[in-house]
């Protein structure tokens, strides 16, 4: 009995100092998770300083966001002066082309004018004052007497006049002589007239085609500006507008180059007119004087034969 007590109180000895033994193990372990917390304890400290990117993230957005704005609801961006200049210097060269060939057609136009008026006063200057002194003469060899060596229309009508007359001494039939001088008048004048309508011919030219040429500009540069439009993906007026301005440029000289041209051939074509008039005049002037000569050379044959 005393050895089965024995053996009970060893087991309880044992079963004691083995919980004594593990409770300082049970107590330790809760508190080995805690040196780890300490340790975690400063690092926890860059939270905030990590949170603080997090938090200042999302202000780049809005930060970001009125940045782009005014390219699509703001004020547009400065824009170049638009002025011809400008627009021509930054024009395609087809565009620059077509203004170029337009700036000369104009330059023509005031030339032409400039060089026309001259001829057209000093030739219906000339031409009145010859008819002046022709006014009170009786032959042709006195209106040639009368003009002097000068070169002119109406010396033109008396001499092909004379030379008729010349050739055609010793015929009977004045009717002949006279339809004969006529013809040569009719071809002086016809001459006279291709000669004094010169230069008009490239005014009808520029006002009939300028505007079709800056047209033509007008649609290469507006061509030009939607494929620029395509390549920029953007419809932004200040993008726009310099490509179809340079565009609209080539138009507006073409009307400046023609409306000037168009005007100007009206008024010489009046001028011509009254100009053609003066040599009808100078035509029939000249008729006249032929006939008297005839007249007069009949009339003394017939007194001659009447002797």
């Amino acid at each position: 009995m005393k050895i089965m007590s024995f053996q009970a109180s060893l087991a309880t000895a044992a079963i004691l100092t083995a919980a004594w033994l593990a409770s300082p193990v049970s107590a330790q372990t809760p508190t080995q998770p805690a040196a780890p917390a300490q340790s975690t304890a400063p690092a926890a400290s860059p939270v905030p300083a990590a949170a603080a990117p997090t938090a200042a993230a999302p202000a780049a957005p809005s930060a970001t966001v009125p940045a782009a704005k005014p390219d699509v609801f703001g004020a547009p961006p400065v824009m170049k002066e638009l002025s011809p200049w400008v627009m021509f210097m930054s024009a395609d060269v087809v565009v620059k082309a077509v203004m170029i060939g337009l700036a000369f057609a104009s330059l023509m136009t005031w030339t032409v004018l400039i060089a026309k008026s001259i001829e057209l006063s000093v030739a219906s200057t000339k031409l009145r004052s010859a008819l002046k002194k022709i006014a009170e003469v009786r032959s042709l060899a006195e209106a040639q007497m009368a003009l002097g060596a000068k070169e002119g229309i109406l010396p033109s009508f008396l001499a092909a006049a004379l030379r008729e007359a010349r050739m055609s001494a010793g015929l009977s039939s004045d009717t002949g002589i006279k339809e004969r001088a006529a013809s040569s008048f009719q071809e002086i004048v016809r001459a006279e007239a291709r000669r004094i309508r010169i230069g008009m011919g490239v005014l009808a030219t520029i006002g009939s085609t300028s505007p079709f040429v800056g047209l033509f500009g007008t649609v290469w540069g507006i061509m030009n500006s939607f494929i620029g439009i395509s390549k920029s993906q953007t419809t932004n007026l200040a993008v726009v507008a310099p490509g179809i301005a340079e565009a609209l440029l080539a138009t507006a000289i073409g009307l400046v180059a023609a409306i000037p041209a168009v005007i100007i051939y009206n008024h010489f074509s009046r001028v011509t007119k009254s100009y053609l008039e003066l040599v009808s005049r100078a035509s029939g002037a000249a008729g006249r004087l032929l006939s008297r000569d005839l007249d007069r050379s009949h009339g003394s044959v017939h007194s001659r034969a009447a002797e």
